[in-house]
């Protein structure tokens, strides 16, 4: 197994996929990009295909009660563990 590629997190908990891995997946900038956790909460990214897009938009439309600035206030800095 290769060594572990890190990337910090800004202060909008937003990562730069680095290079190597974004060359691995052959995504460039404006694609999708999918995350799924697997058993003991290790975390998988890949190119999101055209049915995960069309899942995140069906969704999308449910998902307005989580997004007020309370909300962004009360969650923010919490992480999945």
């Amino acid at each position: 197994m290769e060594t572990a590629i890190t990337s910090k997190l800004t202060a909008k908990s937003q990562a730069t996929i680095p290079g190597k891995t974004r060359k691995y997946l052959g995504v460039k900038p404006g694609d999708s990009v999918a995350f799924e956790v697997g058993e003991n909460n290790i975390f998988f990214v890949r190119k999101a295909t055209a049915i995960d897009l069309e899942f995140a938009y069906a969704l999308e439309g449910t998902l307005s009660d989580w997004t007020s600035a309370n909300d962004e206030e009360a969650y923010f800095g919490l992480y999945i563990i």
